[in-house]
């Protein structure tokens, strides 16, 4: 009984050391997660990664954009595939976060500068982007952009 006593102690004491050993590995909070899954998902558009977009959207996806038109995931994923504009420069910041449950919010402002007709040319956005934790992950299910008059 003694020697199972100091294996236990023994155990306990080596998962303290390893613990406390300067190891430590930050926990991100879902609102930093979300942060960047939108960071990542603007890198992603302008290379036009489509599978990693994928893993993104949910299956019912819907997207407003800037014009009033509406797009489903298959949409988004060929706006994706089909993206030719040269973007010198995409920043995103004003980011406000909210999680409801198994639900989060983010409104975030992009900023976008780039050529257009041989000038440059400054626009920003606005975006409500939806969220639904399943399947371990965050998943978009539906976005709203509206482009802020210059």
């Amino acid at each position: 009984m003694i020697r199972c006593s100091v294996l236990v102690a023994l155990l306990a004491a080596v998962c303290v050391a390893t613990v406390s050993g300067g190891q430590t590995a930050a926990v991100k909070s879902d609102q930093q997660i979300l942060i960047q899954l939108e960071h990542d998902w603007d890198a992603a558009f302008r290379r036009r990664d489509v599978a990693f977009i994928a893993g993104i959207l949910a299956e019912e996806f819907v997207a407003t954009y800037g014009d009033g038109t509406r797009g489903d995931r298959d949409e988004e994923l060929s706006r994706a595939a089909t993206f030719d504009q040269q973007i010198d420069s995409s920043t995103l910041d004003e980011f406000i976060v909210k999680i409801y449950g198994d639900t989060a919010v983010v409104w975030m402002s992009q900023h976008l500068l780039g050529p257009s007709k041989g000038k440059p040319l400054a626009v920003t956005f606005r975006y409500v982007d939806v969220f639904v934790f399943r399947d371990g992950r965050w998943q978009c299910v539906a976005s709203q952009s509206t482009r802020v008059a210059a």
